[in-house]
């Protein structure tokens, strides 16, 4: 039932059971990305040290260069096997949907592998500004199996295999981190053995996924149109999604050198936080949200989840601006103290981007995934004004400026076109409620509290302490949303 001000003060059954599966579904392939993202921060003292600014600015800028050539490479393949996974439970139908899949993507990554191999030279000298053909090289190979990974990952998202996903990713992590540290910090290789390191070890993990899964792979052409008519979509939104994360990094490559470059990513490795959140939730939510079959239930689910998606990114992105300075010190070496300045706006784009995935879910929901591209294409186009328009007064931080920035102009405009499709109830009361006492303390402890020192530091973290508490007395979470997190708590605490 609705209360006064239009606010839902009861959760059926159902949605708790939804909620819990989206928690569970959510911890088991986030536990990875959370384990390689602590690996990471202890690692990056390590490979800052080993790494010139120039030379990391190279290596990250190649691997982002890597992950926007995956995604027409895999035709939007992955997006569709998700979504059609659902629309029969026959498991003929499922074999012939993930043939069509796992085939079709692994001739075109082959193809594009081979191809790329050739002029390997030319192509580092195009992207990179430096000809390195085993660089490259490297490059390709991660291009490889990154793509054929995400695929494979895929039938383990869809079917909630949690326990098996886990030990994949964990075994991905560990071999990766092993395998990068030898070649970078052990044997010198430089930023062709951060590269190297960062894939090698997913081609073996992409072996052992495709013998448990040899039952499903092969090659299948019945229904493919069908798919490809619902990813090919897709294809251009991702890109110009994704290349918001390449665009800036070459623009500052380009314009401001290697090292600005090398910055920028140490911003969005220590941004990491917000990125396994969002990676967690772009895993696990649209298979749940595909799954419902009430389009009520199903309305009442995406409006609550974003809700409380706001409140716990939000939670991070403030902490990334009140404690920025302190992650950068402890975690990088001091040539690159200044990737502070862009940490706050980075972590911002991602949770931004976490939210731009609700309303692509309920695009896919209705199965009219070409509203992406004109959002994506405002993105793009918002984000290539303001980098060129911020970045040469700010620097870096105007490179974050333009992502956050970017991000919500598509959040924006993908929120009317599906609004039109599939109406959700939004909170947007609660929404308000939640964004300005999470900006109002960010902003209020960044220019007002001490950027320096212990004192600042305590400060600070008080500050952020603060803030669900500020949620709390002003009457943010409803009494029904208390008895369901007791209750979640209590069926954990007793597992």
């Amino acid at each position: 039932m609705r209360g006064p001000g239009g606010r839902f003060y009861t959760v059926r059954p159902l949605m708790g059971a939804l909620v819990n599966r989206l928690i569970a579904s959510g911890a088991s392939f986030q536990a990875g990305a959370v384990i390689s993202a602590a690996l990471a921060a202890i690692m990056l003292p390590f490979y800052t040290r080993a790494l010139s600014p120039g030379d990391y600015g190279v290596a990250e800028t190649l691997l982002t260069y890597l992950i926007l050539v995956s995604i027409p490479l895999r035709l939007g393949l992955g997006e569709a096997f998700v979504r059609f996974w659902f629309d029969d439970d026959d498991p003929a139908h499922r074999v012939r949907v993930s043939r069509i899949a796992t085939g079709t993507v692994l001739v075109t990554t082959t193809v594009a592998a081979l191809a790329g191999l050739v002029f390997a030279g030319e192509l580092s000298e195009l992207l990179l500004d430096e000809r390195d053909a085993v660089l490259m090289g490297f490059g390709l190979l991660g291009l490889w199996a990154f793509t054929n990974l995400e695929v494979a990952y895929a039938h383990l998202r869809v079917e909630e295999r949690r326990r098996a996903y886990l030990v994949a990713s964990l075994i991905n992590v560990f071999l990766t981190v092993a395998l990068t540290f030898t070649l970078v910090v052990i044997l010198d290789t430089g930023k062709r053995g951060y590269v190297a390191g960062n894939y090698v070890a997913s081609t073996f993990v992409l072996a052992g996924l495709w013998w448990m899964e040899r039952e499903r792979l092969g090659f299948a052409v019945a229904g493919i149109r069908d798919m490809l008519r619902f990813g090919a979509p897709t294809i251009p939104a991702d890109m110009a999604v994704f290349a918001l994360n390449v665009f800036d990094r070459a623009y500052l490559l380009q314009t401001q050198g290697k090292a600005a470059a090398g910055l920028y990513a140490v911003s969005v490795k220590l941004a990491t936080a917000v990125i396994v959140a969002v990676r967690g939730f772009q895993l696990a939510w649209p298979p749940l949200a595909y799954s419902i079959t009430d389009d009520d239930e199903a309305r009442r689910l995406y409006a609550a989840v974003t809700t409380w998606y706001v409140v716990v990114t939000g939670m991070v992105v403030a902490g990334m601006a009140l404690l920025g300075r302190w992650l950068v010190r402890l975690l990088a070496a001091p040539e690159f103290f200044e990737a502070h300045e862009a940490l706050p706006w980075v972590a911002l784009g991602w949770a931004c981007y976490g939210l731009f995935l609700v309303f692509v879910v309920i695009a896919g929901r209705a199965k009219v995934t070409i509203h992406q591209l004109p959002a994506a294409a405002v993105g793009l186009g918002v984000n290539v004004a303001l980098i060129v328009v911020l970045v040469e007064p700010l620097g870096i931080a105007g490179a974050g400026v333009a992502l956050a920035g970017a991000y919500l102009a598509m959040v924006a405009v993908l929120a009317a076109l599906t609004r039109r499709s599939f109406k959700v109830p939004f909170e947007v009361g609660r929404l308000a409620h939640a964004v300005a006492v999470l900006a109002g303390v960010a902003v209020a402890g960044e220019l007002l509290l001490p950027e320096g020192g212990a004192g600042g530091f305590v400060l600070r973290s008080l500050a952020l302490a603060a803030i669900p508490v500020l949620l709390w007395v002003t009457g943010f979470p409803l009494a029904s949303e208390r008895a369901m997190a007791l209750r979640l708590l209590q069926r954990r605490g007793g597992r």
